[in-house]
């Protein structure tokens, strides 16, 4: 997909195409849009990046609240978006042993507890290991030091939604 492409969406295209780029923030997608046009996809992506950064802490932290606990009640019951099921299935969230399980769930209340919100970790770059490793050292952060990692994780989890977009453009066929 390139820029003209994008810059010719209307605003349910883009909606469509982009709404699950920042899970469940469909306002971030909306305001990205009116932004239009984009010299670049590049563009498009800082535009998004410098949004999240002029929210006040509580906006931030509503960001965070969007994300769903890793292997929680959602891959439970169903309920994750399909890119958040992609991230947790390719992190191997969706295998865990019950002891896993048992722990993931213990650190992930200690998490929300402490926080405020959930864990935060972009799982398309990790395994469960380093995800249980990684809550367990970040639970000794401070929460503004916690915040600032987790919206950083969301540029991460961001910019790799934005290039399985852009893959998966290129290579689904044309129609006929």
């Amino acid at each position: 997909m390139d820029v003209q492409t994008i810059n010719s969406m209307n605003y349910e295209q883009f909606q469509d195409t982009f709404g699950n780029i920042i899970e469940k923030c469909l306002l971030i997608t909306a305001a990205i849009w009116s932004k239009q046009p984009f010299s670049s996809v590049h563009e498009m992506e800082v535009c998004v990046y410098e949004f999240i950064e002029s929210l006040p802490m509580s906006g931030k932290e509503g960001i965070l609240r969007c994300h769903p606990d890793l292997a929680g009640r959602e891959l439970s019951s169903g309920t994750l978006t399909v890119e958040s099921q992609h991230e947790q299935l390719q992190a191997g969230l969706t295998s865990l042993t019950t002891e896993e399980q048992e722990i993931l769930a213990l650190l992930n209340s200690q998490y929300k507890e402490k926080f405020g919100f959930p864990f935060v970790i972009c799982a398309k770059m990790s395994d469960k290991r380093k995800i249980m490793e990684e809550l367990s050292y970040r639970l000794q952060n401070d929460p503004s030091t916690e915040l600032l990692k987790g919206i950083d994780e969301v540029k991460k989890i961001c910019h790799l939604r934005l290039q399985d977009i852009l893959f998966k453009s290129a290579v689904l066929p044309t129609k006929l």
